[in-house]
């Protein structure tokens, strides 16, 4: 099948030159039309936790807040990692 596919492109050579350039016209068109993103975001899904306690020490909103909010988001399995800020008011 190949083999004749050759051989009708050898025998055909403006068919084949038309066919060719009408599919590398298709493809320049395609690819400007195409949308791209410029920076694809490939990281790890990261979740920042804001803790804010108003009136309570920020070591009190750490233990009793936010380190216990933190460490169960570590158990889900999209999350690559947890940043833990909080806010001393």
């Amino acid at each position: 099948m190949i083999a004749a596919l050759i051989a009708w492109c050898a025998r055909n050579r403006l068919a084949t030159l038309l066919l060719v350039g009408l599919a590398t016209a298709w493809g320049a068109l395609s690819l400007r039309s195409t949308a791209l993103d410029a920076v694809p975001d490939l990281s790890d899904v990261q979740v920042t936790v804001f803790s804010e306690w108003m009136g309570r020490a920020p070591d009190l909103i750490e233990d009793n807040v936010t380190y216990p909010v933190v460490t169960s988001m570590l158990w889900i399995a999209l999350v690559g990692s947890c940043v833990e800020t909080t806010l001393l008011c």
